[in-house]
Order: C-alpha cells, then structure tokens, then sequence
C-alpha cells in the first residue's frame, strides 16, 4: 500500500530539495554590497512620510471578511453542480435552501450599511 505514495513522496522531495538548492545558491552566489540607500525604507519612489504602524478603517477589515465569507459560501455550488445528475432533487431543495440562507444573509449586511464605502 505505501508503495502507491512513492511517486508523491518522491515528487515532494525533489520539489524541497530543489528549493534548499536555490535558496543556498542565491545566498552564496548573491552580491552582498549593503549602503545606507539600500538599507533605507522604500515607498513607491518616496521617502517614507508616515509610520508603518498606522491606523486602517475597521470597514476595510470588515469588507474583506465578507467577501471571504460569501467566496467561501459559493465555493460549495462547485462539487454540487459536478455531481447534480446523481444526487436527486433532495439535493436540489438543499442547495435552494443553502442559496436562500445565502440572499437572506446578503441583504441582512447590505441592510445593515456594512457594504457601504464613505
């Protein structure tokens, strides 16, 4: 039984020691010539004005964290619609019933003004 994982095994090892390789590589043969305009912080063609650490809108996060959610939500329909012929039409009132949880809690965030950019 192991012997059928041999090829993945194989192809996992060849893939990380192909990148140890390269890694070592770039750093020996890498030129290592640090300057101070090279050590310096870059920010599109600027001096950097602000500190790193500042400050985003909560709504960024928020936005993100929804578009995660309902990606993720979609990404169910995919194995569904693979295997629809086989599954029946239970299926078919289980995914109208997932959809319908899917609109409800749409509207609920968009009711709610969370899509909203100002």
């Amino acid at each position: 039984m192991l012997a059928e994982y041999w090829p993945v095994l194989l192809f996992i090892g060849v893939a990380t020691g192909l990148g140890l390789v390269l890694l070592a590589v770039g750093l020996l043969a890498g030129p290592r010539r640090p300057e101070a305009e090279k050590l310096a912080p870059y920010e599109c063609g600027f001096e950097a004005f602000e500190d790193a650490r500042m400050r985003f809108d909560v709504r960024y996060y928020l936005l993100a964290i929804l578009f995660i959610i309902f990606d993720l939500e979609i990404a169910f329909l995919f194995p569904w619609a693979v295997v629809f012929q086989q599954i029946g039409v239970t299926a078919l009132i289980e995914m109208a019933l997932f959809l319908l949880l899917l609109i409800v809690g749409f509207a609920y965030v968009w009711k709610k003004g969370a899509l909203e950019w100002e």
